[in-house]
């Protein structure tokens, strides 16, 4: 039977077979992979020359799961992608990977040769650190490592700019912003922030989705029916924020109060990430706050919620030990990251502690349902950044209808703060400086769940701001970073480095 395009698609079990039968025989096996989004001539200068290196091709494709090039991509499915690459005449077989990367592929092939591109010979230009390990993949099974001196194209470059799904404005910026930024000058300024000790000071939250089915009416009541399926629980609130940062930040210390009544501390410890230093104080006159919503899972929409939780003022007690500590260590932070949820445990004398005795704090404020009105960053006087959205700024302010530019002006000035975030969702993000303002659009793709974009968007700009970077900079790394969280459900996981590094390298190109 002929070799077509379609019989040439396999898995990675019969692609294992077929290499090891081909090596019996004393062919040399040759293996490219790669995500192949949009076929253009490189890939085929490259497929050719990978070709010649010996006897059968193999290509992997990085499954659609596993793409980390940002909201949207790939913009070709991996059905179709694999139905390109088995169309060359090159290409012996295609296989759709199963795993993030290609090191368990290549154990199971053992490939006499492998393939990657020039871009690749400098391992030092890796964001992600993989083509060290498939170099230690390839070599432990006996190959070698080879890379391709072709005529390059970008599969990016060129999808992003006649495949892009960015409305015309988000394509004026980033060509903008391209002219006074790289892709590589972004990156290593949050590289840089590593070494930076921070302090996450605020609310503990657990959140619950308990996921559920909707039912017809009740015949008897007007109330919602609905058929319980499963339920997840997540680390929110400034537990979320630090698992954020201490992705970017080696030294990360937690701050917060739990409730002994039901303190979660097991839970909480288990979702930090081991550079997190938790310091949990305790209150005993309530619990630790739990926000249970209940969800249709189909599209992620929130039927209603349920707050446990009891926002009094800590004990006095409590709050004497929180102010000795603050007192002994706030100066040994480089960043005080402050998330006032509003829910009890910063009052004003602790506010004013962190604010005078802080080298450069941080402030988000947020209004929810619990203390609307009443948890307003004017509580915050001498916040060196401060970060809200837009209603929460018009409510600090007492002007709902007013230009957004005068507000921030105004509130600039009332709290002495010279670093202001304003995020808007759809409308993206406002950035001032003291002087000069910066809009930056969205780069959202597919939205999954709104919750806890705001919270990314502060933890990945607060060090920033503290490391003196550009308000420009500031707002489109929050927003490219807020991107990539609404494709995450509540906060399942953190955003990681390598997804917005190669977010940022996708949107730069």
């Amino acid at each position: 039977m002929a070799n077509t395009a379609k019989n040439k698609i396999k898995t990675i079990a019969e692609l294992s077979a077929i290499t090891a039968k081909a090596r019996r025989e004393g062919q040399v096996v040759v293996h490219c992979h790669g995500v192949f989004d949009l076929m253009h001539p490189g890939h085929i200068k490259h497929l050719e020359a990978a070709a010649a290196e010996g006897d059968l091709l193999v290509v992997t494709l990085t499954p659609d799961r596993f793409v980390n090039k940002g909201p949207g991509r790939p913009v070709f499915n991996q059905h179709l992608r694999a139905e390109s690459i088995a169309a060359l005449e090159a290409v012996s077989y295609v296989a759709v990977n199963e795993w993030p990367t290609a090191v368990e592929t290549l154990e199971a092939i053992k490939p006499s040769v492998y393939v990657k591109g020039s871009d690749y010979a400098a391992p030092e230009k890796d964001i992600t650190g993989g083509i060290a390990k498939e170099r230690e993949a390839v070599e432990k099974a006996g190959g070698r490592l080879h890379f391709t001196d072709e005529v390059t194209f970008s599969s990016t470059q060129l999808l992003n700019r006649f495949f892009s799904a960015f409305p015309d404005a988000t394509k004026t910026f980033l060509e903008g912003f391209r002219k006074r930024h790289s892709a590589e000058s972004v990156i290593s300024s949050i590289q840089k922030l590593s070494g930076m000790r921070v302090l996450v000071l605020g609310d503990a939250i657990i959140d619950e989705y308990h996921y559920c089915k909707g039912l017809a009416k009740p015949p008897k009541d007007n109330i919602i029916c609905a058929k319980f399926m499963s339920e997840e629980r997540f680390a929110g609130g400034a537990l979320a924020c630090a698992n954020h940062l201490a992705g970017f930040c080696r030294n990360v210390t937690l701050a917060t109060c739990l409730g002994t009544a039901d303190s979660k501390e097991d839970f909480i410890s288990e979702r930090l990430r081991p550079n997190i230093t938790p310091v949990f104080f305790k209150r005993n006159d309530t619990c630790t706050p739990v926000k249970r919503r209940f969800v249709d899972p189909v599209f992620m929409t929130k039927l209603f919620e349920v707050a446990y939780l009891d926002d009094f003022e800590l004990p006095e007690r409590t709050a004497k030990t929180v102010a000795e500590y603050l007192e002994r260590h706030l100066k040994d932070f480089d960043l005080v990251l402050v998330s006032d949820f509003g829910h009890g445990f910063l009052n004003r004398k602790l506010i004013r502690l962190a604010a005078e005795n802080s080298r450069f704090m941080a402030v988000n404020a947020q209004t929810n349902s619990a203390n609307a009105g009443y948890n307003l960053v004017t509580k915050y006087p001498s916040a060196d950044y401060i970060c809200i959205d837009e209603p929460e700024a018009r409510l600090a302010a007492h002007d709902r209808y007013g230009d957004m530019r005068d507000i921030v002006t105004h509130l600039g000035k009332q709290l002495g703060s010279k670093k202001i975030s304003i995020t808007r969702g759809h409308l993206g993000a406002l950035t001032w400086d003291g002087k000069t303002f910066t809009e930056t659009p969205t780069f959202n793709g597919s939205i999954v769940d709104r919750v806890g974009a705001g919270d990314s968007y502060l933890s990945t700009t607060a060090p920033l701001a503290a490391a003196g970077a550009g308000m420009d900079v500031i707002g489109f790394v929050g927003n490219a970073t807020a991107a990539i969280k609404l494709g995450i459900v509540c906060n399942r996981a953190p955003v990681e480095p390598v997804q917005l590094f190669k977010f940022i390298t996708t949107l730069l190109k």
